[in-house]
């Protein structure tokens, strides 16, 4: 498991949790769950996956327990998964070469 993929999943994971919310008001508004019903489970698995590779990365990152709880309440803000991939750009970059000159080699 690599920063770079961490990254991307925050990313992901930070769009379905706002589209989820979207979806959220619709159901509420027009009484259509349907969006609910797909991103629901979408969303799910890409916290999993965030929660997961975060704890699985964090070592390597060298992050402090302190940053690793951060990182993981940014899972349940919104617009937190890209407030952490901007984090990981401005504290990791040593991290993300490395991970970039081994797919190189």
């Amino acid at each position: 498991m690599t920063l770079r993929n961490f990254k991307l999943i925050a990313l992901i994971e930070a769009t379905t949790f706002l589209l989820l919310l979207v979806a959220s008001y619709v159901k509420r508004a027009s009484d259509q769950p349907l969006g609910v019903e797909i991103l629901g489970p979408i969303h799910g698995l890409l916290f999993v996956a965030y929660v997961v590779m975060a704890l699985a990365v964090r070592e390597r990152a060298g992050w402090t327990g302190k940053q690793t709880l951060l990182i993981l309440i940014g899972a349940v803000v919104p617009f937190g998964g890209y407030v952490v991939d901007r984090w990981i750009d401005n504290n990791n970059a040593a991290v993300l070469r490395a991970e970039g000159a081994g797919r190189a080699s």
